[in-house]
């Protein structure tokens, strides 16, 4: 709905710090911007809650026990026949989304199931989530040259998606419904660490969405993780979707990182920026192209 749907209803009868829209006939108090702001560290309160609440969540999940895979599944991929442990893409996790695009779906041929198409709407860029050594892949029952058609027309070009050839839906709980399964792998042993589907999938999408499920989470120091898991510092390992490598981060998105924590804006980690270099400085000078990486840069870590 336009703001121009909205307007300030003229009623003698109506107090003056009240307003009514046209359109919803919806009665909301209007107040000055103190009063706003206190109305919003109140509930702030909440919203902080709730995010420990879900930090709490995932620590608990990341102490769930796990379940080995004791059976072979084949997919069939862009490439030809793929087991589960090819679906890895060599990393150490895998979240497996089953969309329902098949016959039988609505929307069959032309488009995939309209939930599932909203799911793959909101997937994020995939080199984020694979720099923490996780894959995300889709699988449905459509055969690859409707999944490729598929992904072509809508913009999903980026997502790997297979397809189910055996019972691994009806094992994994997902022939009716759609979820998603997490895995880990030790070489070429599998095993599945935890599921979410139903409304459980709506909060998916974003990297740390999918991060949260998984065995190791976010692999971030601030995390409470089992002892001996893998853990860096955070905000320090993010960078453009184009520029994933093996070196530490440059001085320059060091320097930002430690503003924001000064700001409030962020959790502390020690170490990570140079002391005595202003971030003025640090920014004109990769501005002008001088090399501010701590380390010499290496193979990037491979993204789908």
């Amino acid at each position: 709905m336009c703001s121009k749907d909205f307007a300030a209803e003229d009623n003698a009868n109506k107090k003056n710090n009240t307003m009514k829209t046209t359109e919803l006939e919806l009665d909301r108090e209007v107040v000055s911007a103190k009063e706003w702001e206190a109305a919003r560290q109140q509930l702030l309160v909440k919203e902080k809650e709730l995010t420990r609440a879900r930090d709490a969540l995932a620590a608990e999940r990341r102490r769930m026990p796990w379940l080995t895979i004791e059976k072979d599944y084949t997919f069939d991929g862009p490439e030809g026949k793929a087991s589960l442990v090819d679906l890895f893409d060599g990393r150490r996790q895998l979240i497996i989304y089953r969309a329902f695009f098949e016959p039988g779906v609505h929307g069959w041929p032309d488009h995939a199931c309209v939930g599932c198409s909203m799911i793959a709407d909101h997937v994020g860029h995939l080199a984020h989530l694979n720099a923490r050594d996780t894959t995300l892949a889709f699988a449905s029952r459509a055969p690859q040259t409707d999944i490729k058609r598929v992904k072509a027309r809508m913009g999903w070009g980026r997502i790997p998606w297979y397809t189910i050839t055996d019972d691994f839906d009806k094992d994994f709980g997902v022939d009716e419904w759609h979820g998603h399964n997490a895995f880990i792998r030790d070489g070429n042993r599998v095993f599945r660490t935890y599921f979410i589907n139903a409304r459980g999938d709506e909060a998916f999408g974003t990297t740390w969405s999918y991060l949260d499920m998984t065995a190791l989470g976010r692999q971030e120091k601030w995390e409470d993780s089992p002892q001996g898991y893998p853990q860096t510092p955070p905000y320090e390992w993010w960078n453009w979707n184009d520029d994933y490598t093996d070196a530490p981060p440059s001085e320059g998105w060091s320097a930002a990182v430690e503003r924001g924590i000064q700001a409030g804006q962020g959790r502390r980690r020690p170490g990570s920026l140079p002391a005595g270099v202003p971030m003025k400085e640090i920014v004109d000078r990769e501005a002008k192209g001088e090399q501010t990486m701590k380390g010499g840069r290496r193979k990037k870590t491979r993204t789908m």
